[in-house]
């Protein structure tokens, strides 16, 4: 028998695989290329507008702090609530009392309004335990449409219908920046530490409970996720953001009455939430958005009925965006990164 030269046996050629890390790392960069360039057009913002837009935009994001709580509790728990004006209300009333009646520095009313408003939130958990759908959206209702005369009732703390006036925080010299510009830095930073914690809590073991309690309580029950813990902490929190959204709040109005925390606030918040988009990462940012921009306009343009303009947009948007705005957006950048990669494709 000849041998066999195994050495000179020509061997087939290894069949190249396409390497995944140019699209794993086009992925990963997409958004942090998004977040460093909306940070960059918000500390670039204050200098370029005008006094007023600049105040409009601080209050944006003191919403886009309360929807994200919202967010936390309904967008990633399941839960719903119709009153979460009401815990964006305490905060707000919180720093107001402590810088009025008791000369409380304003970054201290922060800490203050976190805890009131978590013990809420804590409480109102409790009875969530046992209610869901319809009938704790009409719980939380109920503490939305009570808490406007109960806020009215209390002249010597509230100031009652008349509500509370209050100093503006006064920028420090060092920065010089004008008075809207500081709040506005106050709101951004504010803002910034809001989003980042709630990613990492979402990224971390509370993230996917509430995951899966959302998508089914029977489910992450056998899991071993603790439905009474995990429910009872996402109404904390949602209410801690709202809270802190609130303090802020304060500081960059420098006036709280109960007439801004009217009923109509949480049914504005929940739509603006929903326009955003439920659970996702820039739903309340763009909510934000919504809520503080789209009554304006809708004013502007019929100063006689506001409430249909604006309704009408909130229809419009919901038919174009079903998943809204933050939705619409990911579709826009999937399609854009597939045309992009068809046309390297065909160059290649």
């Amino acid at each position: 028998m000849s041998e066999v030269n195994i050495a000179a046996t020509p061997t087939a050629a290894p069949v190249a695989k396409p390497d995944p890390k140019p699209r794993r790392l086009t992925t990963l960069r997409l958004p942090i290329i998004a977040t460093a360039a909306v940070l960059l057009v918000a500390c670039v913002a204050p200098f370029e507008l005008a006094p007023f837009h600049t105040f409009q935009l601080a209050m944006a994001m003191i919403y886009a702090v309360t929807l994200l709580g919202l967010n936390l509790l309904v967008g990633h728990t399941g839960q719903i609530s119709l009153g979460h004006g009401a815990f964006f209300a305490v905060g707000a009333y919180t720093a107001a009392i402590a810088m009025e009646h008791w000369d409380t520095p304003y970054f201290a009313t922060i800490p203050i309004a976190a805890a009131i408003t978590f013990v809420l939130g804590f409480a109102l958990g409790v009875p969530a335990l046992r209610l869901r759908g319809l009938y704790l959206a009409l719980v939380t209702l109920a503490i939305a449409i009570f808490l406007v005369p109960l806020l009215k009732r209390f002249d010597s703390l509230t100031g009652g219908s008349m509500g509370l006036v209050v100093d503006k925080p006064v920028p420090p010299a060092w920065t010089g920046l004008a008075e809207d510009q500081w709040l506005y830095f106050l709101a951004l930073a504010t803002t910034v530490l809001s989003f980042v914690l709630v990613a990492g809590m979402l990224r971390s073991r509370v993230g996917r409970a509430l995951h899966a309690m959302r998508d089914n309580e029977i489910a992450a029950e056998v899991l071993g996720v603790n439905l009474a813990h995990y429910k009872t902490l996402a109404f904390a929190w949602s209410a801690l953001l709202a809270g802190v959204a609130g303090s802020v709040y304060t500081w960059v109005i420098a006036f709280v009455s109960p007439d801004s925390f009217a009923l109509t606030l949480s049914i504005t918040l929940l739509a603006g939430l929903v326009v955003g988009g439920l659970g996702t990462t820039w739903g309340p940012l763009l909510g934000g958005l919504f809520v503080m921009f789209v009554p304006s306009f809708a004013q502007d343009v019929n100063q006689a009925a506001p409430g249909v303009i604006f309704g009408l947009l909130i229809i419009a948007v919901m038919y174009l965006a079903p998943k809204g705005l933050a939705g619409l957006a990911t579709q826009w950048t999937q399609w854009l990164g597939h045309r992009v990669r068809k046309g390297k494709n065909h160059a290649h």
